[in-house]
């Protein structure tokens, strides 16, 4: 007599869900419970001191903004870049694709080291720049730069799925329409790759947000000037500040959650909007 059930090669559902449970309250929800419950022991006053701190203020807002920046420039070229990997085969594609991955398998201290020497005015590129006005290394536009490098596989690995499995012959169709290619990528292509590239823009920008590594050699870590919020939390456990080091990954948790969270919600208001049509 056959089960009702079918045969799976993983448990059910109760078993799974449990053990996902449990390993996500362990590495994920735990720690971040034991944040918020010393965030929780702070007086408002103590909230007040830190955050009316003229660097943690400045730190914050390079760090969100330098991230929001990166994040629109990897959304741009990251398109640019899985567009030409999935449609056109020329000489070196491979070596190239294996170069969108770099920035993932590169340790972030060596990659701040290469930016640095190669932004630096006397690097490479940072001579010929600072020749005409343009400095990079130890400016914030060192630290955009840096975000932009190690959150641009984000978007090229999310759109580059949905890319391939866009056909062909659906632009072909445009044209044939009498669409020209302004019209079939603004209403064929982009709202095919939309969701992909939205997914793609969020985790590049909470990659940069966080990023450290890559950032601190490039940036000079100026206060006021260059410093970002990793560096901040860095600084106050520096000084035994464990509180101050709190509120400020409190806030940056809250923020980026807050930010990723509207963006999964205008993704599938965009899907429902789609499916809708």
């Amino acid at each position: 007599m056959r089960s009702r059930f079918p045969q799976r090669v993983i448990p059910g559902f109760g078993v799974t869900l449990g053990f996902t449970l449990i390993y996500l309250s362990i590495i994920v929800l735990i720690p971040l419970a034991a944040l918020f419950l010393s965030a929780a022991s702070m007086t408002w006053a103590q909230w007040v001191a830190i955050f009316s701190d003229w660097r943690v203020l400045a730190s914050l807002k390079l760090s969100f903004g330098g991230s929001l920046i990166a994040a629109l420039v990897n959304s741009v070229f990251g398109l640019l870049v899985a567009w030409v990997l999935v449609r056109y085969d020329f000489p070196g594609r491979k070596l190239v694709d294996s170069m969108v991955d770099l920035p993932f398998a590169l340790p972030t201290a060596v990659a701040g080291i290469a930016l640095t020497a190669l932004y630096a005015p006397n690097g490479w590129l940072g001579k010929p720049l600072a020749e005409l006005g343009i400095k990079v290394a130890f400016t914030p536009l060192g630290v955009v730069i840096a975000m932009i490098f190690i959150g641009l596989p984000f978007v090229v690995r999310t759109v580059e799925p949905v890319l391939a499995d866009l056909d062909t012959e659906v632009e072909e169709a445009a044209a044939s329409l009498g669409a020209s290619r302004i019209q079939t990528f603004t209403r064929v292509i982009l709202p095919a790759v939309g969701p992909a590239l939205l997914t793609g823009f969020s985790l590049a920008f909470a990659r940069a947000v966080g990023e450290y590594g890559s950032i601190i050699f490039i940036a000079g870590n100026m206060p006021g000037v260059s410093e970002i919020a990793p560096l901040m939390i860095v600084t106050k456990l520096e000084q035994y500040d464990v509180i101050g080091a709190t509120a400020i990954a409190v806030i940056m948790l809250v923020v980026s959650f807050a930010l990723l969270l509207f963006i999964n919600c205008l993704q599938k208001w965009r899907q429902a909007r789609l499916k809708g049509a």
